[in-house]
């Protein structure tokens, strides 16, 4: 199929039928299912959808076949003739907002409350709470430094050390940085020799093209030096061209392998048609040398009109990366839509799907293309996903000491779920998940500390905290 079709957002093809204008999935659960199980899911006639209790199996397979096949015998019936398998899926994920909501409340206070002060149980640990730093504004990474100070990056354009638990005045020297929506300052990584070379790499938003408001993402190194950030060069900025007035997508996580090869994501700048596009930078994980430079066995390299520096394609927002020190798999968090937040093993020259490929939808309730499906030949899905959306950012596998029955598991923040997720994984499967932090604030990311604990940063309320054992 033509990737223009593909692409054809927003219709909706009912079975036998012809092609219908896109409905809202609250309009749908209203027409078909209020009437039986209440208008919010609590039950009726029917039962409700907010327990853990499922007649017929409650996996995300076993409630499609449900509403697409009813039930013979009983008040369910078949909604396969007039419902889409995008408008199931939907369905399905709409489902799955209502128990969260009813699981959490809707977090529904004036602000997070305050970090807890009392010895915190796990399915394997009890931790504690401890406050690192303070007052930011919305950080994105922080990086440990070899003095025992942190490196910290704050979306609103501000990167700055922070030594004893201060924040220092911020380094100056930093190129113009587009702060709006999603962009500004984003992630920081040290160079693997960073005793040695002193290289800092910074990812940003920058504004620039032709059109009012446009903007994308630039990658640069440089070194600190007297309090400002020098010596700085340039490891991608795209062509004017591709300066968009949409401020969704900018990307950008980093990190290096054991070979010293760096990957950086780029989202799909809030276009679809980027992702599957060779010839755009958007939507992928590239891989570069420590300079920029492309290495010689990139996937790409040989393919005409493609970017050399593309690694995978397919991606929507990829927000995290680390490698499981047991398997030597390189995983990657992604936002997705509405529903559908990805964990992803990253494989050489791999396409991930986007937009095609996807467990979410649009916010309105409607299929993210008339023709999204969960799986597709030539196309790589999630090992994991999360619906509802957790908004997922940075993820970290856990390499320290204090937390012994921690050891390889694979740490996850969300942003909009507010919480700290903590993964059990064998191979490129996830076996088990435990919510270990919720409701405190946004997650941005969780870090190694070098003294075998867990950082843990909150973009707002803006603060880094540590994960410490209770003994």
């Amino acid at each position: 199929m033509a990737l223009a079709a593909v692409l054809a957002a927003g219709v909706t093809r009912l079975h036998g039928q012809a092609a219908q204008p896109p409905r809202g999935i609250v309009q749908t659960f209203n027409q078909v299912c209020a009437n039986c199980h209440g208008p919010n899911g609590s039950g009726g006639s029917a039962p409700t959808f907010l327990d853990d209790v499922w007649t017929h199996g409650g996996s995300d397979a076993e409630l499609a076949a449900s509403i697409k096949n009813g039930w013979p015998g009983t008040p369910m019936p078949p909604f396969g003739a007039t419902l889409s398998d995008q408008d199931i899926r939907a369905m399905v994920i709409y489902i799955r907002e209502l128990r969260d909501r009813a699981a959490s409340g809707q977090l529904a206070r004036m602000g997070p409350p305050p970090l807890p002060t009392t010895t915190i149980s796990s399915e394997k640990h009890a931790f504690k709470v401890e406050v690192v730093v303070d007052g930011l504004e919305n950080p994105w990474n922080a990086v440990p430094l070899p003095d025992g100070s942190l490196l910290v990056s704050e979306r609103p354009g501000r990167l700055r050390i922070v030594k004893n638990g201060v924040a220092q005045p911020p380094l100056t020297g930093l190129p113009n940085i587009w702060v709006k929506q999603d962009g500004g300052l984003m992630d920081i990584v040290l160079h693997p020799d960073y005793a040695r070379t002193g290289w800092v790499y910074v990812a940003f938003s920058e504004p620039g093209g032709t059109a009012p408001g446009a903007s994308t993402t630039r990658i640069i190194r440089g070194k600190i030096k007297d309090g400002a950030f020098v010596d700085q060069q340039t490891l991608f900025q795209a062509a004017q061209d591709l300066f968009w007035p949409d401020n969704t997508h900018f990307g950008s996580r980093f990190f290096f392998d054991k070979d010293k090869f760096l990957y950086y994501s780029i989202g799909d700048r809030g276009r679809l048609d980027t992702a599957q596009d060779l010839k755009s930078p958007y939507g992928k994980v590239h891989r570069v040398k420590d300079d920029g430079t492309v290495p010689a066995d990139n996937p790409f390299v040989n393919t005409p009109g493609a970017v050399k520096t593309i690694w995978t394609y397919g991606h929507r927002n990829p927000q995290g990366f680390d490698v499981d020190p047991a398997s030597g798999l390189l995983w990657s968090s992604e936002h997705g839509p509405r529903g559908g937040d990805e964990l992803n093993v990253i494989t050489k020259g791999k396409n991930y799907g986007w937009p095609v490929v996807t467990y979410g939808m649009n916010y309105d309730g409607t299929p993210m293309t008339k023709d999204s499906v969960t799986e597709a030949p030539g196309m790589v899905g999630p090992v994991f996903h999360w619906t509802p959306s957790i908004a997922v950012s940075g993820i970290s596998f856990y390499r320290g000491s204090k937390f012994p029955k921690w050891k390889g598991s694979l740490f996850a923040a969300g942003l909009a779920g507010q919480r700290v997720v903590r993964l059990e994984v064998k191979g490129n499967t996830v076996t088990h998940d435990e919510t270990l932090l919720r409701g405190y604030g946004r997650v941005r990311h969780v870090v190694n500390a070098p003294d075998g604990t867990l950082f843990v940063i909150f973009d707002a309320p803006g603060r880094i905290v540590r994960l410490v054992p209770a003994d």
